[in-house]
């Protein structure tokens, strides 16, 4: 009856329109108080889940994020992407692919990529003649990509969720081929939609400009570079390394680009602490959350229920991709890793699957769900930038689904996507 209570009250306050995090405190509350478990329990299990030192990475990831939003980074990182493959049919798509990928680098998250990079290509797109769901579709997708990269807070979310079973590390060495399949997987619909819509090509402008534009855009892409090696030698942790991004970055906006004012750098702070709170404020709250499942063994439950519909690894993974993606269309990507990592992640090992393979696994479907109203954070941003309506872009969006789809299933039925990096620079022994 506690398990019922539980559910049907947190599925009615988000059907009810309540916010995700206080959908999860409200139905933790009424279960406790139904269950009689002194209310102290609740304070208790909050403070706990955010009292962790690891956590301190998520606030320098975010405002490391943020300052590179607002401190003009953007800009070279287009310039250099339209020079590699703006020559390309469809060529501004392209570009757009490339451009997200590289900033999805030094931001780590998805919605400040689609903020970035939207504001600059989407109406440079609609300029040079192409369709505004197209230009749209192509931004929002690609932006996916910060989910998986070095600097994603995301990541340490997982690691944390996973209590323990995995290294912060071996995360973030084990994003950066998914991160790629997943660039590739979106530049095959870029072109392919382009090559349908007969979009033309742009002009190759020469390898000495795009020297130049390399050139001008590498400080900025050398903080991906700066947090592996750093990690993988040893000299500073994964939460020291959120540090010295944010250190990095405030050298590389204010000393070196010179392109950070006062002004923005309130602005990125002022977003960094809200975002903050409100991942923080999950975080409490599905600690509670967490407790419940784990006093009236869910992940058990899930389980037995999952093996009499099938007992093969490979109907199991499937099941659980297909869970994941329908509880992401209306659940925030952090409110998701927190709640259903203690779920699914035992099911997942217990069917063969490593838990650094199963973050990548649960990241992409968590950011696919950005992508798919009805809280589909990424999609409602780049509308917003391109002044078209979600309808109208969901009426052409199958072709990115399909490219998300598949990078989905090549890091969830191919295990070297996500282990061979961990392995060869980290002696990963999953």
């Amino acid at each position: 009856m506690e398990l019922i209570i539980l559910g049907v009250t947190f599925f009615g306050f988000l059907i009810l329109g309540v916010p995700v995090a206080f959908a999860i405190g409200l139905s933790a509350i009424c279960t406790i108080l139904y269950e009689g478990l002194p209310v102290a329990v609740i304070f208790q299990q909050m403070m706990s889940g955010m009292n962790i030192f690891s956590f301190l990475a998520i606030p320098f990831f975010v405002f490391s994020g943020e300052l590179m939003l607002h401190g003009g980074v953007a800009d070279k990182i287009v310039k250099l992407a339209k020079n590699l493959v703006g020559h390309i049919r469809g060529g501004l798509g392209m570009s757009n692919v490339v451009a997200c990928t590289l900033f999805g680098g030094v931001s780590g998250s998805p919605v400040a990529d689609v903020s970035a990079m939207g504001a600059v290509m989407i109406p440079m797109m609609k300029k040079e003649g192409f369709d505004t769901d197209y230009a749209v579709n192509v931004t929002t997708h690609a932006s996916l990509v910060g989910a998986l990269m070095p600097t994603s807070h995301n990541m340490i979310i997982y690691a944390l969720a996973a209590g323990g079973k995995v290294s912060i590390g071996a995360l973030i060495a084990a994003g950066l081929l998914p991160a790629m399949v997943l660039m590739v997987c979106m530049l095959v619909a870029a072109y392919a939609v382009a090559v349908k819509r007969g979009y033309p090509a742009g002009k190759f402008p020469g390898w000495p400009e795009v020297f130049r534009s390399f050139a001008a855009a590498l400080p900025g892409l050398l903080i991906v570079g700066i947090i592996l090696t750093g990690i993988l030698s040893g000299v500073f942790t994964a939460t020291e390394s959120a540090a010295v991004a944010v250190t990095y970055t405030i050298l590389l906006t204010f000393f070196i680009y010179r392109t950070m004012t006062l002004g923005n750098f309130l602005r990125a702070a002022a977003k960094a602490v809200k975002t903050t709170g409100v991942v923080l404020l999950l975080i409490g709250v599905s600690t509670m959350f967490q407790y419940l499942m784990g006093l009236y063994e869910v992940a058990d439950f899930a389980g037995d229920l999952m093996s009499k519909v099938s007992t093969q690894p490979w109907m199991i993974f499937l099941l659980i991709n297909v869970i994941l993606f329908l509880l992401g269309t209306f659940m925030d990507m952090a409110a998701t890793i927190l709640i259903c990592t203690p779920i699914f992640l035992p099911i997942a090992m217990k069917a063969g699957m490593d838990p650094v393979q199963f973050g990548m696994l649960m990241l992409i479907n968590c950011a696919l769900g950005l992508n798919t109203p009805p809280v589909g954070t990424t999609q409602f941003v780049g509308c917003a930038i391109g002044g078209i309506s979600v309808g109208a872009v969901m009426r052409t969006i199958l072709p990115f689904y399909a490219a998300l789809i598949a990078a989905l299933m090549f890091v969830t039925y191919v295990p070297a996507f996500s282990l061979w990096l961990p392995r060869l620079l980290m002696g990963y022994k999953g």
